[in-house]
């Protein structure tokens, strides 16, 4: 044998494995749906519109340092995981002249006036919330012209008035506005949508580990409240959740109520902050929600709280009502067929 041939063959084997290893490293990061949006986003509620037969993802647009964005976006899809970039739909201090600052936590909701569909969009501004509306899940959308939510509800001392979210029952057909950090508050919209009913104004009781981030389904008669604990900046910022047999309850806290959290062997971190959509006419479940930027959010400390990703990963019932334990995935979910 030919000593130099054979070594000569051995050397070029070894070397074709590292970059075969790397190839192929490169092809599974490549193929992760997680995150769903390019660049840094949070807070992501999402619905599916009736009239245009997409889904639509209101984030939070996020990388500002201390939460400074001033402007909103939103996105769409046919499948929930190629999405497209549909620009700026809310400007602060221009669209909206009550507030310049803190443009955070948006939700939306399709109702049909007159015949006609109508997107209702609230979102926080300066510590308050803000409803905007449109005819067209995209915009332009013309702000009211003064917060809808301005302080704390009575008897509440601590805690911010941010993070909306928006229900409307399928039983009766009525919308109700979920609110508040430290504290869950709720009231039913008035058919008008931009104003509150005040005397159905409830103050809900989840458990102590409640922060932020209420959200709001119905479900084979359950009500599912659900909710963010500890702070986004913290690695341990997670959902849970409770029931009731009403939108604006009393509560009911299962045991082993945490559905969502960290998974540190993916090295995936700070999964909150988030919404859930079912398919039409379909029992099939999907929550999409934030996480720190992967894989190096861990390592900004506190300042990964402003830099967050959108992910969505599958939802899943037992029979008897409960959700099941969510885990955190970077492959994401296959694309939605109709």
């Amino acid at each position: 044998m030919n000593f130099k041939c054979y070594s000569s063959r051995v050397g070029a084997v070894l070397l074709a494995i590292p970059m075969l290893f790397v190839q192929t490293v490169v092809a599974q990061i490549k193929n992760n749906a997680n995150p769903v949006l390019t660049g840094h986003y949070a807070d992501p509620d999402i619905i599916y519109s009736n009239k245009t037969k997409r889904y639509y993802i209101y984030p939070t647009t996020d990388g500002f340092k201390n939460w400074t964005g001033n402007y909103f976006k939103v996105f769409s899809s046919k499948d929930l995981v190629s999405w497209k970039d549909e620009g700026t739909i809310l400007q602060l201090g221009k669209d909206v002249t009550w507030a310049d600052r803190n443009a955070w936590a948006p939700c939306i909701a399709e109702k049909k006036v007159n015949g006609k569909y109508k997107y209702f969009y609230y979102f926080t501004a300066a510590l308050k919330i803000g409803v905007a509306v449109s005819d067209s899940p995209t915009g332009p959308f013309i702000d009211s012209g003064k917060p809808l939510v301005d302080q704390r509800p009575a008897g509440i001392t601590k805690g911010l008035t941010i993070d909306p979210d928006v229900f409307t029952d399928p039983k009766t057909g009525k919308s109700y506005l979920y609110w508040g950090n430290g504290f869950m508050a709720a009231a039913e919209l008035n058919e008008d949508m931009v104003s509150l009913k005040s005397e159905t104004l409830t103050i809900l009781k989840p458990d102590n580990t409640f922060r932020e981030g209420t959200n709001v389904f119905y479900r084979n008669g359950i009500y599912y409240f659900s909710w963010s604990e500890n702070d986004t900046r913290s690695p341990d910022y997670r959902v849970r959740y409770a029931t009731a047999s009403a939108p604006l309850g009393a509560l009911t806290i299962p045991n082993n109520n945490l559905i969502l959290a960290k998974d540190t062997v993916q090295g995936i971190y700070g999964t909150g902050h988030h919404s859930v959509i079912q398919l039409p006419k379909k029992d099939e479940w999907y929550i999409v929600y934030h996480r720190f930027e992967f894989p190096n959010g861990i390592k900004m400390g506190r300042d990964a709280g402003y830099n967050r990703e959108v992910c969505i990963d599958r939802m899943e019932f037992e029979s008897d009502g409960r959700i099941r334990k969510i885990i955190p995935t970077l492959k994401g979910i296959n694309p939605i067929k109709k």
